[in-house]
């Protein structure tokens, strides 16, 4: 049982090794990414890096897969803590960190590799968001003409926000789009 530990930690810990390069303060070059760079971060060697994630895009499909996972939970557990509408507004500070990783992700990945694991998004994303919004209308502090893919879609200014501009533009955009997400009719 203690190997299977320890296998779960590592992976973890090359997860959030792979994540503090691409997205972190100490973020590589766009385009860059060194598994040798994460194996010596996350604190283990190149071999178990290697079993756990055979190439970078596995690595990064993984680390992909593992914000939208994390995302698609925060809705449930916010939901259990804050009414809706402070729920959906917790909810996108998340979805924001989440853009910040997608961009590092997307300067490392091949186009054909970016199609495979962005294909899964919407339907991950847009079962947190039926959960977040049918609360809202529930409970009468979200409009009830929205649905999920709308969302979506005035969300994804956060893959075009640049670096320098983050800090300033990113909680302004998204008071914006919560703001008409609300109910008028409290």
């Amino acid at each position: 049982m203690g190997e299977r530990k320890d296998a779960a930690r590592s992976r973890a810990a090359i997860l959030a090794a792979a994540r503090d390069l691409v997205a972190g303060p100490a973020a590589a070059r766009p385009g860059e990414l060194r598994l040798s760079t994460v194996a010596r971060e996350a604190g283990v060697g190149q071999a178990t890096l290697y079993r756990h994630f055979a190439t970078r895009e596995d690595l990064l499909r993984a680390l992909y897969d593992d914000e939208i996972d994390d995302l698609v939970a925060h809705a449930d557990r916010l939901l259990e803590e804050y009414p809706p509408d402070v729920a959906l507004e917790r909810w996108f500070a998340q979805l924001a960190a989440y853009a910040r990783v997608k961009l590092g992700v997307m300067a490392v990945v091949e186009a054909s590799v970016w199609r495979d694991i962005s294909a899964r998004t919407p339907g991950k994303l847009g079962q947190a968001l039926g959960v977040l919004l049918e609360a809202g209308r529930t409970q009468g502090v979200l409009r009830g003409d929205l649905d999920p893919r709308d969302v979506i879609l005035l969300s994804w200014f956060l893959a075009h926000v640049e670096e320098e501009e983050w800090a300033a533009r990113v909680p302004r955009l998204l008071d914006v789009l919560l703001d008409g997400m609300r109910s008028r009719e409290a």
